[in-house]
Protein backbone atom coordinates (compact mmCIF):
# COMPACT_ATOMS: atom_id res chain seq x y z
CA UNK A 1 0.00 0.00 0.00
CA UNK A 2 1.61 3.31 -1.06
CA UNK A 3 -0.34 5.56 0.47
CA UNK A 4 -1.54 5.33 3.86
CA UNK A 5 -5.29 5.08 5.19
CA UNK A 6 -6.54 8.30 6.76
CA UNK A 7 -10.03 7.15 6.94
CA UNK A 8 -11.75 3.66 7.52
CA UNK A 9 -14.99 5.34 7.88
CA UNK A 10 -16.11 2.26 10.33
CA UNK A 11 -19.78 3.36 11.93
CA UNK A 12 -21.24 4.25 8.36
CA UNK A 13 -19.82 1.05 6.77
CA UNK A 14 -20.94 -0.77 10.12
CA UNK A 15 -24.57 1.17 9.86
CA UNK A 16 -25.46 0.10 6.19
CA UNK A 17 -24.88 -4.17 6.43
CA UNK A 18 -27.54 -6.25 6.79
CA UNK A 19 -27.75 -8.87 9.20
CA UNK A 20 -25.62 -11.63 8.86
CA UNK A 21 -23.90 -14.72 10.24
CA UNK A 22 -21.41 -12.82 12.00
CA UNK A 23 -23.86 -10.82 14.04
CA UNK A 24 -25.48 -13.77 14.72
CA UNK A 25 -22.35 -15.20 16.16
CA UNK A 26 -21.50 -12.07 17.79
CA UNK A 27 -25.22 -12.25 19.62
CA UNK A 28 -24.31 -15.85 20.72
CA UNK A 29 -21.12 -14.86 22.11
CA UNK A 30 -22.12 -11.88 24.26
CA UNK A 31 -25.63 -13.62 25.12
CA UNK A 32 -23.30 -16.04 26.88
CA UNK A 33 -21.26 -14.01 28.29
CA UNK A 34 -24.31 -12.11 29.98
CA UNK A 35 -25.69 -15.39 30.72
CA UNK A 36 -23.18 -16.46 33.40
CA UNK A 37 -22.98 -12.95 34.66
CA UNK A 38 -26.73 -13.23 35.56
CA UNK A 39 -25.95 -16.78 36.63
CA UNK A 40 -23.45 -15.87 38.85
CA UNK A 41 -24.45 -12.16 39.78
CA UNK A 42 -27.21 -13.80 42.61
CA UNK A 43 -25.24 -16.94 43.97
CA UNK A 44 -24.30 -15.40 47.04
CA UNK A 45 -28.01 -14.30 47.70
CA UNK A 46 -29.31 -18.01 46.73
CA UNK A 47 -26.65 -19.16 49.65
CA UNK A 48 -27.15 -16.94 52.19
CA UNK A 49 -29.82 -18.44 53.83
CA UNK A 50 -28.00 -21.81 53.95
CA UNK A 51 -24.71 -20.09 55.77
CA UNK A 52 -27.04 -18.47 57.94
CA UNK A 53 -27.86 -21.84 59.47
CA UNK A 54 -24.47 -23.69 58.63
CA UNK A 55 -21.93 -20.73 59.47
CA UNK A 56 -23.90 -18.66 61.87
CA UNK A 57 -24.12 -15.86 59.93
CA UNK A 58 -25.28 -12.77 60.73
CA UNK A 59 -27.98 -10.56 58.77
CA UNK A 60 -25.51 -7.52 59.40
CA UNK A 61 -22.22 -10.18 58.04
CA UNK A 62 -24.91 -10.95 54.55
CA UNK A 63 -25.47 -6.95 54.10
CA UNK A 64 -21.47 -6.45 54.31
CA UNK A 65 -20.05 -9.20 52.19
CA UNK A 66 -23.40 -7.52 49.46
CA UNK A 67 -22.00 -4.50 50.26
CA UNK A 68 -18.21 -5.13 49.72
CA UNK A 69 -19.69 -6.69 46.59
CA UNK A 70 -20.97 -3.52 45.08
CA UNK A 71 -17.47 -1.74 45.65
CA UNK A 72 -15.69 -4.32 43.66
CA UNK A 73 -17.95 -3.39 40.57
CA UNK A 74 -17.34 -0.26 40.83
CA UNK A 75 -13.68 -0.67 40.94
CA UNK A 76 -14.05 -3.24 37.86
CA UNK A 77 -16.35 -0.42 36.19
CA UNK A 78 -13.90 1.77 36.32
CA UNK A 79 -10.93 -0.27 35.46
CA UNK A 80 -12.60 -1.68 32.63
CA UNK A 81 -13.60 1.21 30.39
CA UNK A 82 -9.88 1.84 30.94
CA UNK A 83 -8.86 -1.46 29.46
CA UNK A 84 -11.51 -1.16 26.90
CA UNK A 85 -10.17 1.92 25.38
CA UNK A 86 -6.46 0.85 26.14
CA UNK A 87 -6.84 -2.86 24.76
CA UNK A 88 -9.86 -3.20 22.99
CA UNK A 89 -13.13 -4.10 23.25
CA UNK A 90 -12.87 -8.11 22.20
CA UNK A 91 -9.57 -8.40 24.31
CA UNK A 92 -10.97 -6.91 27.71
CA UNK A 93 -14.38 -8.85 26.89
CA UNK A 94 -12.26 -12.43 27.10
CA UNK A 95 -9.97 -10.92 30.49
CA UNK A 96 -12.99 -9.68 32.28
CA UNK A 97 -15.42 -12.82 31.78
CA UNK A 98 -12.17 -15.32 32.25
CA UNK A 99 -11.49 -12.89 35.83
CA UNK A 100 -14.94 -12.89 37.02
CA UNK A 101 -15.07 -17.18 36.26
CA UNK A 102 -11.99 -17.74 37.77
CA UNK A 103 -12.53 -15.93 41.25
CA UNK A 104 -16.32 -17.87 41.26
CA UNK A 105 -14.53 -21.44 40.80
CA UNK A 106 -12.43 -20.15 43.95
CA UNK A 107 -15.49 -19.93 45.88
CA UNK A 108 -16.11 -23.29 45.86
CA UNK A 109 -13.30 -23.89 48.74
CA UNK A 110 -14.30 -20.48 50.64
CA UNK A 111 -14.46 -22.15 54.97
CA UNK A 112 -15.61 -18.73 55.92
CA UNK A 113 -17.59 -15.70 55.59
CA UNK A 114 -14.52 -13.69 55.07
CA UNK A 115 -12.56 -15.79 52.68
CA UNK A 116 -15.83 -15.98 50.79
CA UNK A 117 -16.39 -12.42 51.13
CA UNK A 118 -13.14 -11.58 49.69
CA UNK A 119 -13.84 -13.76 46.68
CA UNK A 120 -17.12 -12.30 45.84
CA UNK A 121 -15.88 -9.21 45.81
CA UNK A 122 -13.17 -10.28 43.51
CA UNK A 123 -15.87 -12.37 41.21
CA UNK A 124 -17.50 -8.82 41.36
CA UNK A 125 -15.41 -6.58 40.21
CA UNK A 126 -15.47 -9.18 36.95
CA UNK A 127 -18.69 -9.55 36.72
CA UNK A 128 -19.45 -5.19 36.60
CA UNK A 129 -16.04 -5.46 33.87
CA UNK A 130 -17.80 -7.50 31.87
CA UNK A 131 -20.95 -6.07 31.45
CA UNK A 132 -19.26 -2.70 30.49
CA UNK A 133 -17.48 -3.92 27.80
CA UNK A 134 -20.36 -6.37 26.46
CA UNK A 135 -22.52 -2.83 26.20
CA UNK A 136 -20.30 -0.79 24.55
CA UNK A 137 -18.97 -3.89 22.03
CA UNK A 138 -22.73 -4.57 21.19
CA UNK A 139 -23.28 -0.90 21.03
CA UNK A 140 -20.25 -0.57 18.24
CA UNK A 141 -20.76 -3.59 16.05
CA UNK A 142 -24.49 -3.61 15.39
CA UNK A 143 -25.81 -1.04 13.02
CA UNK A 144 -27.76 1.99 14.89
CA UNK A 145 -30.97 0.57 13.54
CA UNK A 146 -31.16 -2.07 15.35
CA UNK A 147 -28.32 -1.99 18.44
CA UNK A 148 -30.89 -1.46 20.61
CA UNK A 149 -33.07 -4.41 19.62
CA UNK A 150 -29.93 -6.67 19.83
CA UNK A 151 -28.90 -5.51 23.29
CA UNK A 152 -32.57 -6.84 24.50
CA UNK A 153 -31.54 -9.65 22.25
CA UNK A 154 -28.81 -10.67 23.84
CA UNK A 155 -30.09 -10.28 27.58
CA UNK A 156 -33.71 -11.99 26.67
CA UNK A 157 -30.73 -14.96 26.31
CA UNK A 158 -28.35 -14.18 29.37
CA UNK A 159 -31.03 -13.34 31.79
CA UNK A 160 -32.12 -16.86 31.44
CA UNK A 161 -28.94 -17.16 33.86
CA UNK A 162 -30.78 -15.59 37.01
CA UNK A 163 -33.80 -18.22 36.66
CA UNK A 164 -31.79 -21.07 36.06
CA UNK A 165 -29.23 -20.25 38.93
CA UNK A 166 -32.44 -19.88 41.14
CA UNK A 167 -33.63 -23.54 40.12
CA UNK A 168 -30.50 -25.15 40.52
CA UNK A 169 -29.53 -23.67 43.89
CA UNK A 170 -33.66 -24.28 45.02
CA UNK A 171 -32.60 -27.81 43.96
CA UNK A 172 -28.86 -28.52 45.37
CA UNK A 173 -28.47 -26.38 48.35
CA UNK A 174 -30.95 -28.46 50.63
CA UNK A 175 -28.88 -31.61 49.66
CA UNK A 176 -26.24 -31.53 51.91
CA UNK A 177 -23.85 -29.14 54.05
CA UNK A 178 -21.76 -28.77 51.27
CA UNK A 179 -23.41 -28.55 48.21
CA UNK A 180 -24.46 -24.92 48.48
CA UNK A 181 -20.75 -24.86 46.54
CA UNK A 182 -21.89 -26.28 44.00
CA UNK A 183 -23.93 -23.04 42.75
CA UNK A 184 -20.48 -21.05 42.97
CA UNK A 185 -18.98 -24.20 40.23
CA UNK A 186 -22.23 -23.37 38.03
CA UNK A 187 -21.38 -19.75 37.98
CA UNK A 188 -17.63 -20.63 37.23
CA UNK A 189 -18.69 -21.47 34.05
CA UNK A 190 -18.41 -18.35 31.85
CA UNK A 191 -15.01 -19.24 31.62
CA UNK A 192 -15.81 -21.00 28.77
CA UNK A 193 -16.37 -18.09 26.44
CA UNK A 194 -12.57 -18.35 25.74
CA UNK A 195 -14.17 -20.75 23.01
CA UNK A 196 -15.30 -17.83 20.80
CA UNK A 197 -12.34 -16.03 20.90
CA UNK A 198 -11.59 -16.65 17.22
CA UNK A 199 -15.03 -16.26 16.04
CA UNK A 200 -15.10 -12.58 17.52
CA UNK A 201 -13.72 -9.45 15.75
CA UNK A 202 -12.26 -6.65 17.28
CA UNK A 203 -14.23 -3.17 17.33
CA UNK A 204 -13.40 -1.52 14.09
CA UNK A 205 -14.38 1.90 16.01
CA UNK A 206 -12.21 0.88 18.51
CA UNK A 207 -9.26 1.33 16.41
CA UNK A 208 -10.17 4.20 14.41
CA UNK A 209 -10.76 6.33 17.20
CA UNK A 210 -6.92 5.60 18.12
CA UNK A 211 -6.20 6.48 14.52
CA UNK A 212 -5.27 3.07 13.44
CA UNK A 213 -7.38 3.54 10.36
CA UNK A 214 -5.26 0.36 8.78
CA UNK A 215 -6.50 -2.13 11.20
CA UNK A 216 -9.93 -1.61 11.10
CA UNK A 217 -10.22 -1.26 7.51
CA UNK A 218 -8.91 -4.50 7.71
CA UNK A 219 -11.28 -5.81 9.88
CA UNK A 220 -14.29 -4.13 8.27
CA UNK A 221 -13.22 -5.94 4.93
CA UNK A 222 -13.06 -9.16 6.84
CA UNK A 223 -16.46 -8.37 8.05
CA UNK A 224 -18.26 -6.92 4.34
CA UNK A 225 -16.86 -10.16 2.67
CA UNK A 226 -18.38 -12.58 5.36
CA UNK A 227 -22.11 -10.32 4.72
CA UNK A 228 -21.54 -9.58 1.49
CA UNK A 229 -20.95 -13.66 0.87
CA UNK A 230 -24.33 -14.39 2.78
CA UNK A 231 -26.75 -11.06 1.77
CA UNK A 232 -25.29 -10.31 -1.86
CA UNK A 233 -23.48 -7.06 -2.89
CA UNK A 234 -23.69 -4.08 0.05
CA UNK A 235 -24.69 -0.50 -0.75
CA UNK A 236 -22.09 2.26 -0.69
CA UNK A 237 -21.83 3.73 2.92
CA UNK A 238 -22.84 6.87 3.71
CA UNK A 239 -19.34 9.79 3.68
CA UNK A 240 -17.12 9.56 6.68
CA UNK A 241 -17.25 12.02 9.67
CA UNK A 242 -14.74 13.13 11.30
CA UNK A 243 -13.68 11.82 14.74
CA UNK A 244 -10.32 13.26 16.40
CA UNK A 245 -8.23 9.80 17.24
CA UNK A 246 -7.39 9.83 20.89
CA UNK A 247 -5.39 6.68 22.40
CA UNK A 248 -6.02 7.87 25.82
CA UNK A 249 -9.13 9.16 27.51
CA UNK A 250 -8.56 11.01 30.54
CA UNK A 251 -11.14 11.19 33.42
CA UNK A 252 -11.46 14.43 33.15
CA UNK A 253 -12.63 14.58 29.59
CA UNK A 254 -16.34 13.58 31.87
CA UNK A 255 -16.05 17.36 33.34
CA UNK A 256 -16.37 19.29 29.75
CA UNK A 257 -19.92 20.33 29.46
CA UNK A 258 -20.76 17.94 26.62
CA UNK A 259 -20.03 14.58 28.77
CA UNK A 260 -21.21 15.66 32.21
CA UNK A 261 -24.89 15.74 31.90
CA UNK A 262 -24.85 12.08 30.24
CA UNK A 263 -22.34 11.18 32.98
CA UNK A 264 -24.58 12.58 36.09
CA UNK A 265 -28.09 11.53 34.17
CA UNK A 266 -26.66 8.02 33.60
CA UNK A 267 -25.20 8.14 37.06
CA UNK A 268 -28.56 8.69 38.51
CA UNK A 269 -30.01 6.20 36.24
CA UNK A 270 -27.23 3.07 37.52
CA UNK A 271 -27.61 4.46 40.74
CA UNK A 272 -31.44 3.95 41.06
CA UNK A 273 -31.38 0.86 39.36
CA UNK A 274 -28.61 -0.87 41.13
CA UNK A 275 -29.99 0.09 44.67
CA UNK A 276 -33.77 -0.53 43.62
CA UNK A 277 -32.98 -4.21 41.82
CA UNK A 278 -30.44 -5.73 44.08
CA UNK A 279 -32.23 -3.85 47.04
CA UNK A 280 -34.91 -6.56 45.88
CA UNK A 281 -32.86 -9.34 44.48
CA UNK A 282 -30.38 -9.70 46.95
CA UNK A 283 -32.52 -9.99 50.17
CA UNK A 284 -35.27 -11.45 48.80
CA UNK A 285 -34.66 -14.80 50.01
CA UNK A 286 -33.02 -13.94 52.94
CA UNK A 287 -36.24 -11.91 54.23
CA UNK A 288 -38.40 -14.31 53.57
CA UNK A 289 -36.55 -17.12 55.68
CA UNK A 290 -36.53 -14.18 58.34
CA UNK A 291 -40.31 -13.74 57.76
CA UNK A 292 -40.87 -17.43 58.82
CA UNK A 293 -40.67 -19.25 55.15
CA UNK A 294 -38.56 -21.89 54.87
CA UNK A 295 -35.14 -21.73 53.28
CA UNK A 296 -36.49 -24.27 50.88
CA UNK A 297 -39.76 -22.51 50.01
CA UNK A 298 -37.82 -18.89 50.30
CA UNK A 299 -35.16 -19.99 47.78
CA UNK A 300 -38.12 -21.30 45.56
CA UNK A 301 -40.59 -18.77 45.66
CA UNK A 302 -37.94 -16.17 44.05
CA UNK A 303 -37.00 -18.55 41.37
CA UNK A 304 -40.26 -19.12 40.35
CA UNK A 305 -40.61 -15.08 40.46
CA UNK A 306 -36.96 -14.56 38.11
CA UNK A 307 -39.01 -16.73 35.58
CA UNK A 308 -40.28 -13.27 34.37
CA UNK A 309 -36.96 -11.85 33.63
CA UNK A 310 -36.42 -13.21 29.88
CA UNK A 311 -39.91 -12.08 28.83
CA UNK A 312 -38.88 -8.69 30.36
CA UNK A 313 -35.96 -8.41 27.96
CA UNK A 314 -37.67 -9.67 24.96
CA UNK A 315 -40.67 -7.31 25.86
CA UNK A 316 -37.87 -4.61 25.87
CA UNK A 317 -36.80 -5.69 22.33
CA UNK A 318 -40.24 -5.04 21.12
CA UNK A 319 -40.50 -1.58 21.84
CA UNK A 320 -36.69 -0.30 22.27
CA UNK A 321 -36.19 0.93 18.50
CA UNK A 322 -39.71 1.28 18.36
CA UNK A 323 -40.62 4.22 20.65
CA UNK A 324 -38.25 6.72 22.60
CA UNK A 325 -35.74 5.29 25.17
CA UNK A 326 -36.07 7.38 28.14
CA UNK A 327 -39.74 7.08 27.87
CA UNK A 328 -39.40 3.50 27.81
CA UNK A 329 -37.20 3.50 31.06
CA UNK A 330 -39.50 5.99 32.74
CA UNK A 331 -42.21 3.98 32.50
CA UNK A 332 -40.88 0.72 33.53
CA UNK A 333 -39.69 2.50 36.32
CA UNK A 334 -43.23 3.45 37.17
CA UNK A 335 -44.33 -0.02 36.90
CA UNK A 336 -41.34 -1.96 38.97
CA UNK A 337 -41.89 0.87 41.91
CA UNK A 338 -46.19 0.07 41.81
CA UNK A 339 -45.69 -4.07 41.52
CA UNK A 340 -42.41 -4.21 44.12
CA UNK A 341 -44.48 -2.30 46.51
CA UNK A 342 -47.27 -4.50 46.38
CA UNK A 343 -44.64 -7.42 46.76
CA UNK A 344 -43.85 -6.32 49.73
CA UNK A 345 -47.52 -5.71 51.38
CA UNK A 346 -48.50 -9.04 50.95
CA UNK A 347 -47.59 -12.49 52.57
CA UNK A 348 -49.48 -14.91 50.44
CA UNK A 349 -47.52 -16.94 48.13
CA UNK A 350 -49.07 -16.82 45.10
CA UNK A 351 -49.58 -12.93 45.10
CA UNK A 352 -45.62 -13.20 46.50
CA UNK A 353 -44.91 -15.29 43.04
CA UNK A 354 -47.13 -12.88 41.01
CA UNK A 355 -45.57 -9.41 42.10
CA UNK A 356 -42.46 -10.67 42.18
CA UNK A 357 -42.39 -12.16 38.58
CA UNK A 358 -43.88 -9.05 37.52
CA UNK A 359 -40.94 -6.80 39.22
CA UNK A 360 -38.41 -9.49 37.08
CA UNK A 361 -39.62 -9.14 34.41
CA UNK A 362 -39.74 -4.97 34.39
CA UNK A 363 -36.85 -4.73 35.83
CA UNK A 364 -34.88 -6.79 33.04
CA UNK A 365 -36.70 -4.80 30.59
CA UNK A 366 -35.63 -1.64 32.12
CA UNK A 367 -31.82 -3.07 32.38
CA UNK A 368 -32.25 -4.25 28.59
CA UNK A 369 -33.02 -0.23 27.39
CA UNK A 370 -30.57 1.11 29.68
CA UNK A 371 -27.83 -0.81 28.15
CA UNK A 372 -28.97 0.89 24.76
CA UNK A 373 -29.45 4.24 25.47
CA UNK A 374 -26.66 4.39 28.16
CA UNK A 375 -23.51 4.46 25.42
CA UNK A 376 -25.57 6.38 22.84
CA UNK A 377 -25.27 9.57 24.85
CA UNK A 378 -21.29 9.40 24.35
CA UNK A 379 -19.29 9.27 20.99
CA UNK A 380 -16.55 6.84 20.55
CA UNK A 381 -13.82 8.83 22.37
CA UNK A 382 -15.90 9.35 25.71
CA UNK A 383 -18.14 5.73 25.36
CA UNK A 384 -15.91 3.44 27.48
CA UNK A 385 -15.15 5.88 30.02
CA UNK A 386 -18.57 7.33 30.66
CA UNK A 387 -20.40 4.25 30.36
CA UNK A 388 -17.71 2.75 32.78
CA UNK A 389 -17.75 5.57 35.13
CA UNK A 390 -21.57 6.15 35.40
CA UNK A 391 -22.17 2.34 35.59
CA UNK A 392 -19.31 1.93 38.48
CA UNK A 393 -21.26 4.81 40.53
CA UNK A 394 -24.72 3.28 40.01
CA UNK A 395 -22.81 -0.35 41.76
CA UNK A 396 -20.65 1.70 44.05
CA UNK A 397 -24.21 3.60 45.52
CA UNK A 398 -24.93 -0.08 46.77
CA UNK A 399 -22.04 -0.05 48.71
CA UNK A 400 -24.74 1.72 51.73
CA UNK A 401 -27.66 -0.09 49.93
CA UNK A 402 -27.34 -3.53 51.64
CA UNK A 403 -26.62 -1.37 54.94
CA UNK A 404 -29.68 0.59 54.46
CA UNK A 405 -32.26 -2.54 53.92
CA UNK A 406 -30.51 -4.33 56.74
CA UNK A 407 -30.73 -1.11 59.33
CA UNK A 408 -34.36 -0.59 57.98
CA UNK A 409 -35.95 -4.51 58.52
CA UNK A 410 -34.19 -3.95 61.77
CA UNK A 411 -36.08 -1.24 62.97
CA UNK A 412 -39.37 -0.53 61.11
CA UNK A 413 -39.54 -4.23 59.74
CA UNK A 414 -40.16 -6.01 56.17
CA UNK A 415 -42.54 -3.51 54.70
CA UNK A 416 -40.51 -0.47 55.39
CA UNK A 417 -37.76 -2.40 52.69
CA UNK A 418 -40.38 -2.49 49.48
CA UNK A 419 -41.03 1.37 50.42
CA UNK A 420 -37.78 2.55 50.14
CA UNK A 421 -37.15 0.09 46.94
CA UNK A 422 -39.94 1.42 45.50
CA UNK A 423 -38.79 5.27 45.90
CA UNK A 424 -35.61 4.55 44.93
CA UNK A 425 -37.46 3.32 41.23
CA UNK A 426 -39.39 6.23 41.16
CA UNK A 427 -37.02 8.65 41.87
CA UNK A 428 -34.80 7.29 39.15
CA UNK A 429 -37.95 7.26 36.35
CA UNK A 430 -39.30 10.94 37.40
CA UNK A 431 -34.90 12.24 36.77
CA UNK A 432 -35.21 9.97 33.20
CA UNK A 433 -38.39 11.88 32.20
CA UNK A 434 -37.47 15.27 33.02
CA UNK A 435 -33.93 15.14 31.92
CA UNK A 436 -33.35 12.05 29.91
CA UNK A 437 -31.87 12.97 26.30
CA UNK A 438 -33.52 11.99 23.10
CA UNK A 439 -32.10 9.32 21.13
CA UNK A 440 -34.55 8.13 18.81
CA UNK A 441 -34.04 10.70 16.04
CA UNK A 442 -30.71 10.00 15.35
CA UNK A 443 -31.17 6.13 15.25
CA UNK A 444 -34.48 7.07 11.97
CA UNK A 445 -31.62 8.98 10.70
CA UNK A 446 -29.32 6.78 10.12
CA UNK A 447 -32.48 3.78 9.21
CA UNK A 448 -33.41 6.40 6.07
CA UNK A 449 -29.66 7.22 5.22
CA UNK A 450 -29.20 3.35 5.09
CA UNK A 451 -32.04 2.63 2.97
CA UNK A 452 -31.24 5.91 0.72
CA UNK A 453 -27.44 4.14 0.20
CA UNK A 454 -29.58 0.90 -0.11
CA UNK A 455 -31.56 1.96 -3.28
CA UNK A 456 -28.74 3.91 -4.26
CA UNK A 457 -26.76 1.26 -4.77
CA UNK A 458 -29.64 -1.13 -7.01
Amino acid sequence: MGQRLTHANALNRLDRLPIGRFHKVTLVAVSFAYFFEFADINTFATTAPKLIKLWGVTIDQVAYVTSLSFVGMFLGSVVAGAMADRWGRKRTLMLTTVWFGAFSFASVFAWDIVSLGVLRVLTSAGLAAMTVVAVIYVNEMYPAAVRGKFQAYAIVIGICGTPATNLIASAVVPLSDWSWRLVYLWGSLGILLVFFTKRLKESPRWYESRGEHGKADEVLREIEASVAAEKGPLPEPAPPVEETPSTRTPVRLLLQKRYLLPTLLLTVLWVTQTVGFFGYSSWAPTLLAKEGFSVEKSVFYVALTTVGAPLGSYLASLVTDRFERKWSLAVFGTVIALCGLLYGLTFNPVLIIVFGFLVNMFERGYTALAYAYSPELFDTRARSLGTGVSYGLGRLSNAAGPLIVAALYQSNGYRSVFFFIAGTWLAGAIVLAVFGPRTRRARIAALSEEKQQAVTAR
